[in-house]
């Protein structure tokens, strides 16, 4: 188990139900390293129990932890430093990518919802007079474009689209420039985390993201 361990571990909490496990594998070659089983919802000090066992058996084997990889949950930061000192700790990819589309779109229902004020108040019964017809293809048109954007929303955080998928982002995003940024953001996050992206590369890319997201409010 630790004979081939590369110094890299990530650590990961699988839930079911009441059940949680506690799982910590080998980060280069992917062999799991050690396991947990708890009858409750993980707390801090539950990781930290969990991670000065490990301590324990890499130590008494002689080896050394390099880094740890985790997901964005606020268990880790706080165990890690107390249990291995400055060791480095990155979010895995995975997440970092969730998280931010899970913003994006959160952003995207914004969208939606400010269509939906700017709908105009009909009175019962069908429309008279032309500023009446006006007001209902308005509130039509509107219906229609909140509906195509929560219908087609998957295609501001798709990693890649396809031709229909152009066509539907371009549909929903007429008249809505703002969906066009957030695809952009999209994009940007995608080429950042891209694995033949160069150091110096990634550092322009990050600083082109950042003022994306300065002039959007995700």
């Amino acid at each position: 188990m630790f004979s081939t361990f590369s110094g890299y571990i990530a650590v990961d909490e699988l839930y079911d139900g009441d059940t949680t496990l506690l799982s910590l594998v080998d980060n280069r070659n992917h062999r799991r390293i050690m396991f947990e089983i708890l009858d409750h919802t993980p707390k801090q000090a539950d990781i930290i129990t969990f991670f000065k066992r490990f301590k324990r058996e890499m130590e008494n084997r002689g080896c050394r932890l390099l880094g740890v990889t985790t997901d964005g949950s606020p268990l880790y930061p706080e165990a890690i430093r107390q249990v291995f000192g400055p060791v480095p700790h990155q979010i895995c990819v995975f997440h970092v990518l969730k998280e931010i589309n899970k913003a994006i779109l959160k952003a995207v229902a914004q969208v939606r919802r400010d269509l939906g004020k700017e709908l105009p108040k009909m009175p019962r019964g069908r429309p008279k007079g032309k500023e009446g017809r006006q007001a209902a293809r308005k509130k039509s048109r509107l219906e229609h474009k909140i509906a195509d954007i929560f219908k087609y929303r998957h295609v501001i955080v798709a990693r890649h689209l396809s031709a229909e998928d152009q066509k539907n982002l371009a549909r929903i995003s007429r008249g809505l420039p703002i969906l066009r940024t957030l695809r952009t953001i999209a994009d940007d996050v995608y080429r950042l985390f891209d694995r033949r992206c160069l150091m110096t590369t990634a550092q322009k890319k990050l600083g082109k993201l950042r003022k994306h997201l300065y002039s959007v409010n995700v």
